[in-house]
Formats: structure tokens, sequence, C-alpha cells
């Protein structure tokens, strides 16, 4: 089956794939392509319509990036946000400079005209704007629709061509009435039907795997994150037998991590799960060990070969499936015009090498994070494991600055399990991003009991971000009842841990994990 596509061309937005994820969300598919993608190749495509997208650049700048000018014939609507806009604009033959006053964050949209793209909507609008340039003049075959209180064009639409722009940012949520003006490109300017719907897509996704892999076996490093969760449930929906999983217990686990992967999907999805109990070797191999990219380095080559332990004695393995996402196709690297030639390979299975010699089966390489989430609640996964937090491949390893010990590492296990049990019990677990517990080498002057404590003592650092992208992260205000729970908790139920402190730095400039 193919779902309408809209085709965003990507001029270096950073909204780029937030526009691909608003398309989405409308259950219309999106495809996030470089802004010089051929038309020839965009033939090739079920296109139901075009997004320009913004970008940095000037349009009469030398060398500015350009689209082909052909895609205005190949009889599909297009849109053009900011930059998007002014480029289409240009091409058809508007004039483009810099803006007597420079607009940057909300202001007020007057609608001028009304038209299929602003339908719906009245009066004034709040709109973000972010633009050093704008269209100045438009030709007679051009329209004006809507303008702010010092940009006459801030949306215009071609009388002829079907071309419409927006100089603001609809796909941003400081754009209240942009996801009405989403529905009105996709739906009743474009003629989207809306069908990407996560049922359709399994019934899709479970012939190309089958199609892909025939007879053969398929192997799924399985971290017990979201994304190889999801993949392992997927992949077992469509092969069922011939599916195998791997999961490596590196001793650098959360607490009750493993019994939870094996009663998943030992248990209840009843997958062939192998578990390799790697945890010696790990820790004897880190012992002594405090430079974060060392552990890092002696972790991952500790995963290949606990991993390379059991592929050898699977008969008829002939693929590895990975939990890329599209990010990580967009992110990749561009190779022949094509963003999605270069794939990472190692998203979710610990940096696999490729002499490994599998064929790779990623079948969640068109979906976002917030999609993938959807479809494991579609494929039966429990709420906790779909909505879990990300945990960094090198586990507990980089949350415990300095020498890693069994002793250490218990103690983190037990604090990081006490603040999660306490936020989940506030209700606060699924609406931050990501929540972590950081063991500090640090010995921290106390008092318990009657006593003075200091030998031995350590300090547990507790950090808990709001996020959607992970590439920008504000501190979560939890409430001091809630932070009073979790050092109360953690100070009083483990031997070793005498202060706990609360980390309320952004990223950036911090980095949401410590290590």
């Amino acid at each position: 089956m193919k779902h309408d596509t809209i085709a965003i061309l990507d001029f270096g937005s950073q909204y780029g794939q937030l526009i691909a994820r608003r398309v989405r969300e409308h259950h219309v598919y999106s495809e996030l392509l470089r802004h010089d993608m051929p038309v020839e190749q965009l033939k090739q495509k079920n296109l139901k319509g075009i997004i320009l997208s913004g970008g940095p650049a000037s349009v009469y700048a030398d060398g500015a990036p350009k689209c082909d000018s052909e895609i205005f014939k190949l009889g599909v609507p297009v849109l053009g946000i900011c930059y998007g806009m002014q480029i289409g604009c240009n091409l058809l033959g508007a004039n483009v400079d810099v803006a007597h006053s420079r607009e940057y964050g909300s202001t007020k949209l007057q609608l001028v005209e009304p038209d299929a793209l602003l339908a719906h909507l009245s009066g004034e609008k709040v709109v973000w704007m972010s633009h050093g340039d704008q269209v100045n003049e438009l030709p007679d075959d051009f329209m004006a629709l809507g303008k702010t209180g010092t940009c006459p064009f801030a949306a215009v639409r071609h009388k002829t061509v079907p071309f419409f722009g927006v100089q603001f940012h609809p796909e941003v949520t400081h754009t209240p009435c942009g996801t009405q003006i989403f529905q009105n490109f996709l739906y009743e300017i474009c003629g989207c039907k809306g069908d990407w719907k996560m049922g359709n897509f399994i019934e899709q996704a479970c012939s190309d795997i089958q199609a892909q892999v025939g007879k053969d076996t398929v192997i799924c490093g399985l971290s017990g994150g979201v994304d190889s969760s999801v993949v392992a449930a997927l992949l077992h929906r469509a092969i069922g037998k011939q599916l195998t999983c791997i999961f490596v217990d590196n001793g650098l686990l959360r607490k009750g991590e493993r019994d939870n992967v094996e009663s998943t999907f030992r248990d209840h999805f009843q997958i062939n799960l192998r578990v390799v109990d790697w945890s010696e070797r790990f820790l004897t191999r880190l012992a002594g060990v405090t430079d974060p990219q060392q552990k890092r380095r002696i972790i991952g080559h500790e995963f290949i070969e606990a991993f390379r332990s059991q592929t050898e004695s699977i008969s008829n393995a002939r693929f590895l499936a990975q939990g890329t996402l599209y990010p990580d196709v967009i992110e990749s690297g561009h190779k022949d015009g094509n963003p999605a030639a270069n794939i990472k390979l190692h998203h979710n299975v610990g940096g696999l090498p490729e002499e490994l010699g599998f064929e790779l089966v990623e079948p969640l390489r068109d979906l976002f994070k917030d999609e993938v989430r959807i479809l494991g609640e579609h494929l039966g996964l429990s709420e906790q494991m779909v909505w879990r937090h990300p945990f960094p491949g090198p586990g507990l390893a980089v949350r415990i600055v300095g020498e890693i010990t069994k002793e250490r590492l218990a103690m983190l296990q037990e604090a990081d399990a006490i603040a999660i049990e306490e936020i989940t019990a506030a209700g606060l677990y699924k609406g931050i991003g990501q929540a972590l517990t950081v063991l500090l080498p640090i010995s921290s002057v106390g008092v318990m009991g009657d006593d003075r404590s200091y030998e031995n003592q350590h300090v547990a650092a507790f950090r808990a971000v709001d996020t959607t992208d992970y590439m920008t992260a504000d501190w979560t205000r939890i409430p001091y009842e809630v932070l009073a729970r979790i050092s109360n908790r953690i100070i009083n139920e483990i031997r070793g841990i005498n202060r706990v402190v609360y980390d309320i730095s952004s990223k950036p400039p911090a980095t949401i994990e410590w290590e």
C-alpha cells in the first residue's frame, strides 16, 4: 500500500524534523529530503505535496541553497516556510531583500484575504517569527494573505501556480494556529486521505520483513530500551520463531532490568531469548578505570565479544535487526543526494561491526520516537516499557563518576530505583523526558545518629529534565515534597550515601548525562 507522501525539502532548518513530525501527527506520511533533490527522484514518490523548510541562508547570497524550479511543474501544491517562502517567491518572480525590521519571537498576524491556507481562522493570530530577510514586493500574479506590523507579506499565494508561503513558523508550538494551517494545507489543498496510521504500518512492515528475510533467522540485540523492544515485538509478529533475541547482561543495568526483559519477552511474548551473563568480564575490565571514554571503549569491545559468543551458534542466521529511527537516517549524512543512504550502525546494539557479516533489518527507520512508542502500544508492550526513559548504552558505568566497584554499583542501583519509584508514584514519570541518578566520587561529612560520618560516605545527584528532542532540555520543576521523599529514602535506606543534591542545570550548556 502506497501512502500519500509529503516531501519536505530541507534548507538547513533547525525545525526540519519538527515539520516532518507535524505532518505525521495529521496521519500523513512525510519524508525529510535534501533541498536539491532532483525532480526525477521526487516523481518516483506518491507525492501529494511539497513543503520547503526554513534555513539560515539569504536567498540573494552567493551559494544560497536552491531547489529545482521544476517542482512547480509537478502538479502538487507547495508550501514555503520562512526561507522556503522566500526561495519559492524568488523563483516565481518576487523580490526578497533585507527586512526593514528583523522579527524574532511572537507577533500578531493580521489576516488580509480569506483563502484555503488560512481557512477557519479569523481575527489576529499569534505566530512565531525568526527572519532577517523578507519579501518586500509582490508581482501581480501573487496575492497577499496575511501581514504583521513590520512584514507586509507574512502569508502569500501564487494565483496560477499552486504555491503558498508563510514567513512565520507554523510548526512550532509558539504558533497556536499552526495546527489548523497544516490541516488546511494537507487536507483541503493537497487532498490527503490521512492513511498514515499504526495499524496500517504494522501490516505493511510485517509484509516487508517477511519479503526481506524469507526463511532465514533474524538476530535482534535486545537492550530493554524502547527501540529494541519495539523491534523485537514487531519482528516476532512478522516471523515468529525465526527470531532470536540476545540480551547481554553487562552487570551495569538498572535494578530488576534483566528480570523485566526475561519476563516480557521470554514469558509473555514467548520469544526465543538468549541471556548472556557477561557481568564479571565487564566489571573486571573496568576495575580502576575512571576516564568515561575509556569506560565506553571497554564496554563496547566486551559487548561485541559477548554478542559474538552467541551468534556463532545460531544456525541459518543471516540478518541483524536494529532499532534505527528516522532521525538517525536524517542525521547520518548524505550520499548521492539521498540522506537515507548512510545509516548509523551503532544506534541500538552497541556498535556491532560490519565484519560480523549480517544484513541489516531496520523496520523502524521511517518512524520518529513518539511514533515508535505508539507502535509499541499497538504491539502489546506494557506502558512501563513503552514510555521508559532513555538509558545510555554503557549503562550505569557513565553514571558512576570515577571508579566502578561492586559496592558503588549496588549503591547507585538502589538510589536510582528509589528515585524512579518516587517520581512514578507522584505521577510525574511519563511527563519527564529523562530522569537519572549519578554517584559522585565525593566523600561528604554528615551526622548519622550521634556520630559524624565521613569515611566512605558518598553524594548522590538526582537529575530530571523536560525535553522532547533531547537536543535541548530544561531541568524539571519537581515539587519539593517529592524531592524530599527521594532524598530521605536514599539517605535512610542506602548505607554509604549521606547527601543528595538536585541538578538544576539546563542543556545547553550542560549535557543530560554527566559523563
